[in-house]
């Protein structure tokens, strides 16, 4: 296992974060420091994204068209917090930049605005966010590639068969869910728009590790989600170009989307919609969420993702060095054990199922990973293929008929991560392998837990 230097710990030290000295209970007894491992799906709050919300709130008022310094004070953070998000996503003028309850609410809401007749390009490898919300198009689903290289040219390929003339879009993740591994965001928006189609770019698990640019990349719409970005107070963003949101009816439809309501004489109503970004964000907004959401961009700027990111490729190396001496260990992935990656990595365990290895992790270790399929069914189903899990062992999921029993382990990390942490979930694995679980487990409502019927 490969060890920081003194040096290495104090120029990449881990940023504050919201409950890192939190203590949990061992089922073997005692307590211990909860190591959070799965910042894929939620991380932690920054403590900086903490104070900031903690210092605004008492100031907390309606956002646009109050007359009240405390609702004027509010309209400024929440237009401001807009502006932020743009310079930190590097977007060009005139794009503009929609707050929204996540990735999944950013995406179903450009779902919405696609032109009649779009036709939409999606890898059978996105998260279900990316996968799902293109119902009313033509959807094509392209297989999982095996490089970076063979996705643009399978994209190359869908894209040359369809009709140049009409409206098409492209949807892609910037990295994994699954395995972590960075995608070739910039040649495929390169590709796409050579065949006339546009870019959507899911940077749920991009933006909190690698710097986003919608100019630099060339896409025409990012979305992420604040959850994810250490900000989890219930906002996401999506932002680039306008003229398919302008031309779209409202996401939703109610107060603050609308300039005009007027009353006609048959009894119905005529409305005049906005055109900017309000145009889709009807209702109170969520001005605590974007505003965190902001100071999460501040915080990770000035911190210097240069930095970031090398200290998370060193844990990232610790956890596949730590264990690459375990022979029943697989990691899973697509591009191979040495592509570039953010701090995501999902594996099998030879002899376990999954729910029970990660139940173990948590009941006597205090270490917090994800098991399942990762809301990314199709992508884990092909990368598990060849490797059914045993029915019957706890916390195995049902298999549909015909099909095998599949599931994996996802530990995931990020810029509060300590090094401890990673460490002692390096050793708990190596120890579970070896020597089994010190616990009996059992199966509850579809979830592998401690059995603690018979203990006192």
């Amino acid at each position: 296992m490969s060890v920081a230097t003194a040096a290495d710990q104090s120029v990449c030290a881990p940023l504050p974060v919201l409950g890192r000295d939190v203590t949990v209970p061992l089922v073997t007894g005692g307590e211990v420091t909860y190591a959070a491992l799965d910042y894929a799906a939620s991380a932690p709050a920054l403590q900086r994204v903490w104070d900031d919300v903690a210092a605004y709130a008492p100031y907390y008022g309606s956002v646009h068209r109050g007359a009240g310094y405390l609702s004027q004070l509010s309209t400024d953070l929440f237009e401001n917090a807009r502006r932020t998000v743009a310079d930190f996503l590097g977007c060009r003028t005139g794009d503009q930049v929609v707050f929204t309850r996540s990735t999944t609410d950013s995406l179903n809401l450009l779902a919405g605005a696609l032109p009649e007749g779009c036709e939409v390009f999606v890898f059978e490898t996105e998260h279900h966010a990316s996968l799902l919300p293109w119902r009313g198009a033509r959807v094509t689903c392209l297989d999982a590639p095996d490089s970076p290289r063979r996705a643009v040219e399978t994209l190359e390929r869908a894209l040359a068969g369809r009709d140049p003339h009409g409206p098409a879009l492209v949807c892609v993740t910037g990295a994994s869910n699954v395995t972590g591994e960075l995608w070739p965001v910039r040649e495929l928006a390169a590709a796409a728009h050579a065949h006339g189609a546009r870019i959507v770019l899911d940077a749920a698990q991009l933006a909190p590790h690698h710097p986003v640019s919608v100019r630099e990349l060339d896409v025409d719409w990012v979305a992420f989600s604040g959850h994810k970005l250490y900000a989890p107070f219930g906002s996401g963003v999506l932002a680039g170009r306008a003229d398919w949101l302008r031309r779209a009816e409202p996401y939703l439809a109610g107060g603050g989307a609308s300039r005009s309501v007027t009353r006609r004489a048959d009894g119905g109503v005529d409305v005049e919609w906005h055109d900017g970004a309000a145009r889709h964000e009807a209702g109170s907004p969520n001005v605590i969420g974007a505003y965190a959401i902001a100071s999460a961009c501040k915080a990770l700027t000035e911190a210097g993702f240069d930095t970031l990111t090398a200290r998370e490729e060193r844990l990232i190396r610790t956890v596949r060095e730590g264990l690459a001496d375990v022979p029943e260990v697989r990691f899973l992935s697509l591009f191979g054990d040495d592509a570039p990656r953010v701090g995501v990595l999902s594996f099998v365990v030879e002899g376990w199922n999954s729910s029970h290895f990660a139940a173990a992790l948590s009941a006597e270790y205090g270490i917090g990973v994800r098991d399942g399929l990762f809301c990314a069914h199709p992508l884990v189903r092909t990368l598990l293929g060849s490797d059914p899990q045993s029915q019957g062992e706890c916390g195995a999921p049902e298999a549909a008929p015909g099909e095998k029993s599949l599931n994996a382990i996802r530990v995931s990390f990020g810029a509060g991560t300590p090094d401890e942490h990673v460490e002692r979930f390096v050793r708990a694995v190596r120890e579970l392998v070896a020597e089994g679980a010190r616990w009996t487990y059992r199966t509850e409502d579809g979830r592998c837990v401690p059995d603690t019927s018979d203990r006192v």
